[in-house]
């Protein structure tokens, strides 16, 4: 493919990157706020939905999925330990592995604040059609994809595509 940006065309308001930042930069905050009455923090909610599919269980795996270090992601998960959202089990195969479980209560959580992000997002996107926010999704998980070829290690959040039910309205 010939390449897509030249001198000629390069500039913060087509740059993906500037874009990707702006946006982030604008979302943490708002996404910090709305948890700000809630028991837990963003922080805390990221990780929680990492876990709750089941396919990242351990603190490796879950930093590097939701972009923390590894001495950060240990307080996270002790504060969570600490609260009775996670517990940590030794792996019965290999007993050095240990491994990340949300316990019922952390499970509840998620389940009781998931509608609120995702009326959140649903706002942020009410400009968007269907198709849009899925192509969307599909172009940042390739360029997630692309980034993560780079490391040698793949996001396991992205592997497995969402499965859609198909409604009338979509």
């Amino acid at each position: 493919m010939k390449p897509y940006y030249t001198p000629a065309n390069y500039a913060m308001r087509n740059s993906v990157g500037y874009l990707m930042r702006i946006c982030s930069n604008r979302l943490l905050p708002q996404m910090e706020a709305l948890f700000q009455d809630q028991e837990m923090t963003f922080s805390q909610w990221t990780t929680l939905v990492a876990l709750h599919d089941g396919r990242i269980t351990t603190a490796s795996d879950l930093a590097h999925n939701v972009c923390h270090d590894a001495g950060s992601m240990t307080r996270l998960i002790d504060q969570m330990v600490a609260r009775g959202l996670v517990t940590r089990r030794r792996d019965q195969a290999d007993r050095r592995v240990v491994r990340l479980v949300l316990t019922l209560r952390g499970r509840k959580l998620v389940e009781a604040l998931a509608p609120k992000v995702m009326n959140f997002w649903n706002g942020l996107l009410t400009g968007f059609s269907h198709a849009e926010v899925d192509t969307l999704i599909s172009l940042l998980t390739r360029l997630v994809t692309a980034t993560e070829a780079k490391t040698g290690r793949k996001l396991l959040i992205s592997q497995e595509p969402i499965v859609k039910k198909k409604s009338k309205t979509s």
